[in-house]
């Protein structure tokens, strides 16, 4: 394949992508942070779980080394 053929193909396919990009819906503001907020929540929830169950069963191998 020629340097000028596989320019074609890159230009042919950001040309895709540029089309393909405006065809997306986007959320909307409201939206956006709403799931945002969603997720730090479920991040935050995951993170204590997780830090309890790490203390806890650090604490529990301390015993059993003990």
């Amino acid at each position: 394949m020629e340097f000028k053929e596989k320019f074609e193909d890159i230009k042919t396919y950001f040309r895709e992508v540029y089309m393909e990009a405006k065809r997306v819906t986007w959320p909307s503001r409201k939206d956006a942070l709403k799931g945002t907020y969603i997720v730090l929540i479920t991040v935050f929830i995951a993170s204590l779980f997780l830090g309890v169950v790490d203390i806890g069963l650090a604490k529990l191998i301390q015993t059993l080394i003990r």
